[in-house]
């Protein structure tokens, strides 16, 4: 089992920055892809970036690309997603997942086996 918690989220105008962090504990944090996805209301859980074990494959959807940057610290069980430029369309609870096939990075929510609780994000105009 791997716990996932997200921290984070708030209120940020159009343009602000916010760093959303994600702390895993449980089995062996450093075998696992993570990954980030949002969820507007009304609409599908959609990727947004992810990274391998070894953060050398890091992958972002096509809508934040430029803008959000994800990192890990594996000495520190952590993920964060640093959001620069935000948009109102960012708006969205984010949610962190795990995924054991720590090689490759899954744009596919049914491929992560662990997920956190959501941490809510506003971006007004």
């Amino acid at each position: 089992q791997v716990q996932l918690v997200e921290s984070g989220g708030g209120l940020v105008q159009a343009g602000g920055s916010l760093r959303l962090s994600c702390v895993a504990s449980g089995r062996t944090f450093n075998r696992y892809t993570l990954g980030w996805f949002r969820q507007a209301p009304g609409e599908e859980r959609k990727f947004v970036a992810g990274i391998t074990w070894s953060g050398h494959i890091i992958s972002y959807a096509d809508s934040v690309e430029g803008r959000f940057t994800v990192s890990r610290d594996n000495a520190k069980t952590t993920v964060s997603l640093q959001m620069d430029t935000l948009k109102p369309e960012d708006t969205a609870v984010y949610y962190c997942a795990a995924d054991n096939k720590a090689w490759i990075v899954s744009r596919e929510t049914y491929d992560y086996e662990y997920w956190g609780q959501g941490t809510q994000v506003t971006v007004s105009s």
